[in-house]
């Protein structure tokens, strides 16, 4: 059967769709997109229903269904403006509105009997057994396998996995199998490799459980399912006195240390694609892994590497807030040029990362890190990255950058936890040393000049350019009466931005407390810095 409209051919038998003649490249989830909009041009057809159509009931987020319909709309020469072919039902999903034409070019009997006039209307051919992989980080969690022998015990287990893959979907750059589809390899012996080609995912994440007394052991292990190699591995334990208390603290310890190591895998799988075939994703992981190490020229190539993705998906979210923190980064460590143009550059991108990525808890916490500083509105950059703990209670960033925002508006106490929990929940993160000049950030504030001089210097063992980690000790090294280590830390400093001064600190950090930033300044200035 093949659909015609316009100068294209859509053939459902070859999973083919030509203009003029000439193969259009399209990826499979985008063929059966639009075949599933096609077939069913009669009517409106819901995400929910794209969901099951085109995804088997997976989860996928909604930007991944907006790129795909753009990805559609790219194919067949029709954009989000004109909708030509392609139109957005606002609040009810989308429609074919182009007229096809329908050539019968054979009945051929399809899987369980189903002919050609079926399938017209509107049923997808049935799933091959090997899935394509989705255009995105996919992993499926396999019922734990429960060894204490204590039937009881069992509901525990599945609760555990069940809240693992409720807060694995709140990551939006993750594809996660639901929960029915991973629970139909309850009690079986099952090989990780055909599970992968079986669910169409990349990673499946197993565990087991077993109970002795009152204390219960959780080990799990994260598995590459199209190579069958372990990438990570780790044991949770805790006693059952508040059985639904462990059950949370579990769940989030494992999603805390899988979700980098998952980004880590994938950056390194970005960096070994051929530039030819990087797509929108791979370069803003590639700017990930760039923004990670944070030097001057790293945050060069990321912001380029956030710009293409941004190029390749104006939709894309993340990059926007990636990109935006990249100019904060550069203001932070007096790197910018053109002071205003970038800050305002900034400003504007994150902006459109809050309203692209509403949901987007990656997306919200670095936009809102960026605007709390190019734009001093801290309380606003604080109730966005709150959101994104809503989100995503489990992402790290969300805590630590939140957590810094918070010692800005002088609650230190509260950042100090904060930035605690970020240490837990990620404690081999690539942004550690971040969170260590936080931390000598609100020690300094609470006048804690020793344990605040001890966290900068942890900062600067990580990152030595790093411009306040620098300040800070230089200024805790003062107050505490070390005169000649505040004035070698005050040299460092100058020779990383000699254009700062007293006068220039309240452009450099939003700090709103006027007895914070005296104290900052008095340390500073018993440093040399000059007025």
């Amino acid at each position: 059967m093949q659909f015609m409209f316009a100068d294209y051919v859509l053939d459902r038998e070859r999973r083919e769709l030509t203009l003029r003649g000439q193969v259009v490249a399209v990826g499979p989830q985008v063929f059966d997109l639009l075949l599933h909009l096609v077939v069913n041009r009669n009517r409106v057809v819901s995400k929910d229903d794209l969901l099951e159509a085109v995804w088997s009931g997976r989860i996928v987020s909604e930007s991944t269904i907006t790129s795909h319909i753009n990805a559609v709309r790219k194919a067949i020469g029709d954009s989000g403006e004109e909708q030509c072919l392609v139109r957005t039902i606002a609040r009810k999903g989308f429609r074919f509105v182009g007229e096809v034409e329908v050539d019968e070019i054979g009945d051929t009997p399809q899987p369980g009997g189903r002919g050609a006039n079926e399938q017209a209307s509107g049923k997808l051919q049935e799933q091959p057994s090997a899935l394509v992989l989705p255009d995105k980080p996919s992993i499926t969690v396999l019922p734990f396998q429960h060894l204490s022998g204590d039937p009881e015990q069992e509901y525990f287990a599945d609760g555990v996995v069940e809240d693992i893959i409720t807060a694995l979907s709140r990551i939006r750059w993750l594809f996660v199998i639901a929960r029915n589809s991973s629970f139909t390899y309850k009690g079986r012996a099952v090989d990780v490799k055909e599970v992968g080609r079986e669910l169409g995912v990349r990673y499946v994440l197993e565990g087991s459980l077993r109970k002795a007394g009152n204390q219960v052991r959780i080990t799990g292990q994260l598995i590459d399912a199209t190579t069958g190699a372990h990438l990570w591995a780790e044991r949770f334990e805790g006693a059952l006195d508040n059985i639904f208390d462990l059950q949370d603290q579990i769940s989030a310890s494992v999603v805390g240390a899988i979700s980098p190591q998952l980004e880590r895998v994938e950056i390194e799988r970005a960096k070994r694609k051929p530039t030819e075939s990087l797509d929108a994703y791979d370069y803003y992981l590639r700017g990930m892994a760039k923004l990670h190490i944070g030097t001057r020229e790293a945050i060069e190539a990321a912001l380029a590497l956030f710009y293409k993705a941004i190029e390749l998906d104006p939709d894309f979210s993340s990059a926007y807030g990636g990109a935006a923190w990249c100019h904060f980064w550069r203001k932070l460590n007096g790197w910018m040029v053109d002071r205003n143009h970038e800050i305002a550059e900034g400003v504007r991108l994150a902006r459109l990362a809050v309203e692209l990525g509403r949901d987007d808890a990656v997306a919200l916490t670095r936009a809102g890190h960026a605007l709390g500083h190019l734009t001093g509105d801290v309380d606003g950059g604080i109730a966005l990255i709150d959101r994104a703990r809503l989100l995503n209670p489990n992402f790290a960033p969300a805590w630590f950058l939140g957590g810094a925002l918070r010692v800005f508006r002088g609650e230190t106490e509260n950042a100090i936890e904060d930035l605690a929990h970020a240490v837990r929940l990620s404690p081999l993160d690539p942004e550690m040393f971040r969170m260590e000049a936080a931390t000598s950030l609100a020690h300094f504030f609470d006048g804690r000049f020793d344990s605040a001089s001890s966290w900068a210097e942890k900062a600067l063992g990580n990152l030595p350019s790093l411009l306040v980690a620098v300040a800070l000790l230089a200024s805790s090294h003062a107050l505490a009466g070390r005169l000649v280590e505040a004035r070698q830390a005050m040299r460092r400093l100058r020779a990383l931005d000699p254009s700062l001064r007293i006068a220039n600190l309240k452009d450099w950090l939003p700090i709103h407390r006027p007895e914070d930033y005296a104290r900052f300044a008095d340390g500073l200035r018993l440093s040399g810095l000059p007025e």
